[in-house]
């Protein structure tokens, strides 16, 4: 594809490096920023340079946030002793959005894959355990992917609680079987969280 311009080029090369986004609708991005008054095109710039800079992950659920603690963990009114684990913060947003859940949350940061390489020790599971020995949760709510992927996770974690006597218990199969929870319709996903089972090998 050929550009009237090399910055263009750089930034549709640069737009292409984001998941989903192609060359086509890359320069259209490209091209309506060009549009763009000059003071809304510097803001987005410094927001995105702020969400580098300024971005924290909050300190007991690893999620993403403004301050030490996200707003979830610091939330009085949240149900504390309800700790419902998922992969990303992507799924953070999907439950959140179905309105069905009050508890907390702990983000892994991905499930284990020896496939890709990741193990147990490149997630956030020992800083879950720890959190369950110190906080001692009455539940914690397995919501990961309907994948061996995500089972396999499960089973991997469950094993580490199965000493500490807490009630462990998995989001229902509503989600379809190698399905992610971000792409879950809403009514779906929530059901799913209400309509949780007791969680056994």
């Amino acid at each position: 594809m050929e550009y009237p311009s090399n910055i263009i080029k750089e930034l549709v090369d640069a737009f292409v490096k984001l998941p989903g986004i192609g060359k086509r609708t890359a320069l259209r991005m490209v091209l309506s920023l060009l549009k763009q008054e000059e003071e809304d095109v510097k803001k987005l710039g410094e927001l995105v340079l702020r969400m580098k800079t300024d971005i924290q992950f909050c300190q007991k659920c690893h999620t993403i946030s403004d301050n030490e603690l996200c707003h979830i963990c610091s939330d009085n009114n949240r149900e504390s002793n309800v700790i419902c684990i998922i992969e990303d913060h992507r799924d953070l947003i999907a439950i959140e959005n179905t309105k069905q859940f009050n508890g907390l949350y702990h983000v892994l940061g991905g499930v284990v894959s020896p496939i890709d390489g990741i193990g147990p020790e490149d997630l956030k599971i020992d800083s879950f355990v720890d959190r369950v020995r110190k906080d001692k949760p009455k539940e914690v709510v397995f919501a990961l992917r309907a994948t061996m992927e995500g089972d396999t996770t499960m089973y991997y974690i469950f094993n580490l609680l199965k000493e500490l006597n807490i009630k462990v218990s998995a989001i229902s199969r509503g989600i379809s079987i190698g399905g992610e929870l971000e792409f879950a319709d809403e009514v779906t996903l929530g059901r799913s969280i209400v309509n949780r089972t007791n969680y056994t090998l």
